[in-house]
């Protein structure tokens, strides 16, 4: 970073860095550059490499997996790390989306929006706070959650709008923090009540 800003003082124009596509993104993958194993999502245009899961956050995971669907009922869908491809040049793999519909419905593309969607944070936290939730606001998810490993807390994150602050330009106005005794009403899904303590490890 240090060196970086010395180049930029000395005159020297900085990278110019390619900004990927989601057409792009999949001509790669059809044509074997990338594939399933990378690990991999687009992100504003970036490809970038996604945290290996450790014990906490794949059975962080796997609890909000089985959470969701006890309470969203029939119609909707739960998603695990599959993508979502609402913005051109994104094409994120939250850890949990709700959409609406069965999986049938999306067999010849992947969902354009979401109602929910959930990352489980420990070392990816910062982040998920920050890029992710940006780029989830500049889509207008409504709502968006992130099972907080290193505090034991339920962030719920709302009513998206632009926001000149952050990376993206959008943000989300309402932020809460709900303990492991809480409850969290999905706002897209009224008689959904999901208990927070069932999607902590």
């Amino acid at each position: 970073m240090v060196e970086a800003q010395e180049a930029i003082a000395a005159g020297v124009p900085p990278l110019r860095r390619k900004v990927w596509t989601r057409a792009e993104y999949a001509r790669m993958i059809n044509a074997g550059l990338l594939r399933e194993g990378d690990h991999v999502e687009l992100i504003a245009g970036e490809i970038v490499a996604k945290v290996t899961q450790n014990s906490p956050h794949a059975t962080g995971v796997s609890l909000g997996q089985e959470a969701l669907r006890a309470a969203i009922g029939s119609g909707y869908h739960v998603r695990v790390q599959l993508p979502l491809s609402f913005e051109p040049d994104s094409e994120p793999e939250p850890d949990l989306a709700i959409v609406v519909g069965t999986p049938r419905d999306y067999r010849d593309a992947h969902p354009a929006s979401a109602l929910l969607v959930i990352e489980v944070a420990d070392s990816s936290l910062v982040f998920d706070r920050t890029w992710k939730g940006s780029l989830y606001a500049r889509a207008a998810i409504p709502e968006y959650w992130i099972t907080n490993l290193g505090s034991g807390l339920i962030e719920v994150y709302r009513d998206p709008g632009p926001d000149p602050a952050a990376l993206l330009g959008h943000g989300y106005r309402q932020r809460l923090s709900i303990g492991p005794d809480g409850e969290i009403v999905l706002a897209a899904i009224p008689h959904a009540l999901v208990a927070a303590r069932d999607l902590l490890p």
